[in-house]
Order: structure tokens, then C-alpha cells, then sequence
């Protein structure tokens, strides 16, 4: 019986091209099962040792994060959100329980973890608050290791657990059994116990690429192999020629006698003779010797081999595919920059941009932030910073809030400056959105501008910078003319063409 080809080519089971390929078909879960954590692992190793897997997640962590993913409150009343941003500026640096970084610091944290573990965990924990926070409110980030992923059974009461994960009925996420300590710490040797935690206690943020999967994968996932193996082969290109390089040159006997004379001077240097295994002697060579050879001696200076011919072109081949699976441009991620001109490297920049916008709004925000601020507002009712009576009838407008990411460099600021100058002017966007693209509030700008123009009012002093004394003004709209008002005239009225 004549076996049916696939009319697609990646379907089809003849051919030797795909004779062999029998990929699996376990489901997100099964395979972050049997994986994730050997992935884990190998990717903390590679970017512990490898300076390109490094360079990989400070590239992506200094690029979604740099210095906040701040948020802008979008209260209707000007007062509560004047309130608001105050309360989150004074709690921000009390927000880590560790009390090493601030909630800005602990963002760049998730997101690294994120990259390296392929998911970030953190732990909200409420506290006293005879404890002496602005609000009695605080985040623990902890790895993924403390959420086992091999855990996953029925429960009583229709509830499953999954990869650590408890899940309802409807599958909802309804808690999170968490190890009290990190499975690869146990200096006290304190007891080790996996704890029920609340799914409203807990922050987990991972990039979701198949529906239904509960648990992140590392980034480097796909590339470990290759940096492992990239990395062996560059240690040995240097081994090689670290090994070349030790021998200088060879001092060859014109005759055929090779042993050791009785008496052991160099007539070279005049020093003691020192030989080697093989009965030769052995002369040292310092920068700058200038060494006449005595009679019936000759030099042959040695001539290792150098790099293989293909070795960088080989090496950026590789680099580029690594860094493509992890999203981030060869150039930006290895710094290598030559024949790129200007306009390619807009595209190339712009392009990462967008890659790190979609990570940023599509998992992180949504993800991390979203979770966090809700908690926040919550406990600023709840501890009474705010009106309970107001929160409950408004508990909406409270969790409305606007998060923005830390603006992108101009990349030709004269340029870029006249462009946004010129949409604003022609009404294609609003000035607003040219400060939020900066990652500044503009509410903030507005009043900082009042207060200078008030000061140089008061100074005496004229500005270009003040708007109300520019020159570089707009085109004044043309006044009507009677005959503009009158429409019997014909004039008035717009040609069709």
C-alpha cells in the first residue's frame, strides 16, 4: 500500500527531511512538567558564566523597565489624584519587604526573573499599622522555585491542583501552594512545609504563549543549547591559541648532536643551560632582545596558526540567531554596530521597540502592576488613608489608573522634536500624549511650567521658552470677509473641484 503524502511539507511523514521528525504533543502543563526545571536551572547557569546570555536579560530588563513603569491615577476629582500620586511617591521606597529595593527596583526584579526563570512570584503582605507605613502594604518577591511545579493532583471539592497551582471548578486561580523556604536553601536546616496562600495574596507574572498554560518558560529556552555550544567552541579557538602562542621560536644545531655538553652555559645568554623533556635547550625571549647567534646555531621562529578564517562571521551568524530568539537585535544586544548607518539603525531600534511595548502591555502591566495597585487602593480604604464610604461607592474610579513606562531616547532630537511640534500643531495628537510618551505626567509638567512662568513673571524676565511671549508662533486663522458672510455671493461659495 502506497503511503499518502501531506500536501504540507512540515506535515508529511515520508522523505528523509522529515522521516525522523516526531516532535511532541504534550500539552502546555505536561510540558512544563517534565522541563521547566532543567531550563531554569541551565538558564541561571548560562547567565551566571556565559557574558552573552548576561547581556541578554540587562539588555531586556534596562529596556521594558529602566528606571519605573510609574502610575498616573485617573480619578475624576484633581484633589484625590494629587493624594494618590503623593501616597504611592511616599510608600514606593518602603514597598519591599527586604527592604532593599523600592517598587521600582522590584519591577526590574519581576522582570528579570521573567526572563532568566521565564516567571516572577511575588507575595503581597499586609501589615500593622502600628508598623509605620504609609500603607500597611508591602511586596516579597520570591522565585519560582517556591511554587513546585511537580505537584498536581485532585482536591476535594471539585479544585485541582496544577503545576502547584489550585484552580476552582470554573478554573479560576484560587491559591497557591507556596514552599515556606527556597527548595535550594536550608543553611538553618529549619523544617521545609508547602502552604496554602490566598491567589489574591499572590503576584505571578509570566509570558503566556499557549492557552491554558499556568507556569512561564525561561527566554533562553530555546537558545541554551546553542550558547552552551557556541560558548565551547570560542574556549577552544582560545585554548588553541593560548597553546600556539607559547613557543617563540626554536634554536636548531647546525650539526646533528643534540646532548646536553658538559658544561651547562647558555652560549647565547651566558646563563646556566635549562633543557627540556626532550634533551633540548630551552632560551627565554624578553620584549625588545636584540640576540646574536653563535656559531653553529640557527633561529626558526615558530608560525602558529592563527583563528580559523570564518571564525567572526561564524561567531556573529550564531550571535544573531541567539539573540533573535530572545527578541532583541544582534546589534543592540552584542553592541556591534559596523556597517549600520542611521536610518537601519532606526529601524532596528524602532522595531525593538515594539517588541518590548507588546512584553511591557501585554504581560507586565496587565500581569504585575495591574494586580499590585488594585492591592494598594484596597488597603489604603482599608487602613483608613482614604474614606471607606467613598471607596465602596466608587471602588472603580479608585483602581482607574493610567500605567506609563519610562519614555524612549530621541533618537534625532531636532528632528524628532519639530515632528511632534508640528503634530500637535496640525491637531494629530495631543500635547498630553507627547509628555506621557517621555514617561512624565503631564499634570506635573503643567504645573511645573506655571511655577516657572509666575517666577520669571516676577523676575522681570521674557522667556522664549514661555509660550505667551514666543515667536515661533502657529498661523493665525484668516478673519472673514463680508464677502465670506454673504452667501447670495458667489465667490463665498467652495469650488467643487
Amino acid at each position: 500500500m502506497q503511503a499518502l503524502s501531506s500536501p504540507y511539507e512540515g506535515g508529511s511523514a515520508t522523505g528523509h527531511r522529515s522521516r525522523n521528525w516526531n516532535p511532541s504533543a504534550a500539552g502546555p502543563n505536561s510540558a512544563a512538567t517534565s522541563s521547566l526545571t532543567t531550563i531554569r536551572r541551565r538558564a541561571r547557569d548560562a547567565v551566571r558564566n556565559d557574558p552573552w546570555a548576561k547581556a541578554a536579560v540587562e539588555r531586556w530588563v534596562s529596556n521594558a523597565i529602566g528606571t519605573g513603569i510609574q502610575p498616573y491615577p485617573r480619578h475624576p476629582d484633581p484633589s484625590m489624584r494629587r493624594l494618590l500620586k503623593e501616597l504611592w511617591a511616599d510608600w514606593s521606597p518602603e514597598a519591599d519587604a527586604d527592604d532593599r529595593l523600592d517598587v521600582y527596583g522590584l519591577q526590574s526584579l519581576a522582570a528579570r526573573a521573567m526572563f532568566i526563570d521565564g516567571e516572577a512570584l511575588s507575595r503581597l503582605r499586609q501589615r500593622r499599622v502600628e508598623d509605620g507605613l504609609v500603607v500597611p502594604l508591602q511586596v516579597q518577591a520570591i522565585e519560582g522555585d517556591h511554587l513546585p511545579v511537580e505537584v498536581t493532583m485532585p482536591l476535594a471539592g471539585r479544585n485541582e491542583l496544577v503545576n502547584g497551582v489550585e484552580f476552582d471548578s470554573i478554573g479560576r486561580r484560587v491559591a497557591y501552594h507556596l514552599w515556606n523556604r527556597h527548595p535550594g536553601d536550608n543553611a538553618t536546616g529549619a523544617l521545609r512545609e508547602l502552604r496554602r496562600v490566598p491567589a489574591t495574596e499572590v503576584v505571578h507574572a509570566f509570558s503566556m504563549l499557549r492557552p491554558g498554560q499556568v507556569r512561564g518558560v525561561s527566554e533562553l529556552a530555546t537558545v541554551l543549547l546553542r550558547l552552551r555550544t557556541l560558548d565551547s567552541f570560542d574556549d577552544a579557538v582560545a585554548f588553541r591559541q593560548e597553546v600556539s602562542n607559547l613557543f617563540a621560536g626554536f634554536l636548531v644545531a647546525k650539526g646533528s648532536d643534540m646532548s646536553q655538553p658538559d658544561d651547562p652555559v647558555n652560549p647565547m645568554t651566558g646563563v646556566d643551560e635549562v633543557y627540556g623533556d626532550d634533551g633540548a635547550p630551552l632560551v627565554g625571549l624578553e620584549p625588545g632582545t636584540m640576540q646574536a647567534v653563535p656559531e653553529g646555531w640557527d633561529v626558526k621562529f615558530a608560525t602558529p596558526p592563527g583563528a580559523p578564517d570564518a571564525y567572526g562571521e561564524f561567531m556573529r551568524q550564531q550571535l544573531m540567531a541567539a539573540f533573535a530568539s530572545v527578541g532583541i537585535p544582534y546589534e543592540l544586544g552584542s553592541g556591534d554596530l559596523r556597517g549600520v548607518n542611521d536610518r537601519t539603525l532606526r529601524v532596528i531600534v524602532n522595531e525593538f521597540h515594539r517588541t518590548i511595548e507588546r512584553f511591557q502591555w501585554g504581560f507586565f502591566i496587565h500581569q504585575w502592576c495591574r494586580p499590585l495597585w488594585n492591592a494598594w487602593v484596597d488597603m489604603l480604604a482599608l487602613s483608613g488613608v482614604i474614606p471607606m464610604d467613598s471607596y465602596i461607592r466608587d471602588r472603580r474610579l479608585f483602581r482607574r489608573v493610567l500605567w506609563v513606562p519610562q519614555g524612549w531616547q530621541y533618537f534625532n532630537p531636532v528632528q524628532d522634536v519639530k515632528a511632534n511640534t508640528d503634530a500637535v500643531r496640525a491637531g494629530f495628537i495631543s500635547r498630553q500624549q507627547i509628555v506621557l510618551a517621555q514617561g512624565v505626567d503631564p499634570e506635573e509638567v503643567a504645573e511645573q511650567i506655571r511655577e516657572d512662568n509666575d517666577q520669571a513673571d516676577r523676575d522681570g524676565l521674557t522667556l522664549d521658552s514661555d509660550s505667551r511671549h514666543a515667536r515661533n508662533k502657529g498661523a493665525e486663522p484668516a478673519a472673514p470677509s463680508e464677502r465670506d458672510d454673504d452667501p447670495s455671493d458667489p465667490a463665498a461659495v467652495p469650488s467643487p473641484r
